[in-house]
């Protein structure tokens, strides 16, 4: 019976580890997101990372631009910027994960910017806060216009006091604006 137990076991922990096992959670994992089920979508995900190298590439960056989706729904935004951060070295002119890389390194420039206002805070590292949230914003700015966008780098470049970065915002938003991916798919 024992020898018995061991060996349905083995061979269950052995099918879960396929690519196609791995592949049907990936399903899971997208069918829970599409039915606004954000907390089953992320316990899913999360089991999923362990052996998110079995799915295809491209699904691999389908899975973390939706796991990064979730971490920043859900307020967990160091989380999302690990996982959007893989999605954009693997397709640097998809625009959709720099606009929420943009966002959500301005918010830490945000929370620098409110120490220094209390006395607290940083010079240096909110210009570093803010030099790593500007190539994310200029990329979806050139890809999807929005004024609000413009207006939030405007804003980060005289914040800085960089008036040659802002000077030379439209020649590198024309370069920027080539090659724009917006929608990824397997």
């Amino acid at each position: 019976m024992i020898f018995l137990a061991l060996l349905i076991f083995t061979i269950g922990t052995t099918y879960a580890q396929t690519p196609d096992a791995v592949y049907d959670q990936y399903l899971d994992f997208n069918l829970a997101r599409f039915q606004n089920e954000s907390s089953k979508a992320l316990l899913i995900g999360e089991s999923l990372l362990p052996n998110v190298a079995k799915l295809p590439a491209k699904s691999q960056v389908l899975y973390y631009n939706g796991l990064a989706k979730l971490y920043e729904d859900s307020s967990q935004p160091d989380k999302a910027i690990t996982y959007y951060e893989l999605v954009v070295a693997a397709q640097p002119d998809y625009y959709v994960p720099h606009r929420a890389l943009g966002y959500l390194y301005n918010e830490k420039a945000k929370e620098i910017y409110k120490q220094i206002q209390a006395g607290k805070g940083d010079a240096v590292a909110y210009k570093a806060a803010v030099m790593k949230a500007l190539p994310h914003l200029e990329k979806a700015q050139a890809c999807d216009p929005s004024d609000e966008t413009l207006t939030l780098i405007k804003f980060l470049y005289n914040s800085i006091k960089d008036t040659a970065g802002l000077t030379s915002l439209p020649a590198r938003l024309a370069v920027l604006g080539k090659n724009c991916v917006t929608v990824l798919s397997e």
